[in-house]
């Protein structure tokens, strides 16, 4: 999911943009605006940088895996 620290950072830059006049519920705002950042992210199904260079890993050796037994399905195909 996303680094909890990002959420944090885009909650603080909310928060300062308040007026200095309701200052006092910038924290409330940012706690507020930091769950619904997080709800919203949490619905568009986003995957981390290390699962999908996990998965990207996964997918070559797959190919590799698939060409040699193109191959050899090849081979056996003149022999017949």
């Amino acid at each position: 999911m996303i680094d909890p620290k990002v959420l944090d950072g885009i909650a603080s830059k909310l928060s300062d943009a308040i007026p200095q006049s309701v200052k006092n519920t910038g924290d409330e705002f940012a706690k507020q605006a930091k769950q619904i950042l997080q709800s919203q992210l949490a619905k568009l199904d986003l995957v981390t940088r290390e699962e999908f260079d996990a998965q990207t890993k996964v997918l070559q050796r797959t190919r590799l895996m698939l060409e040699e037994l193109e191959k050899k399905l090849s081979e056996l195909e003149k022999k017949c």
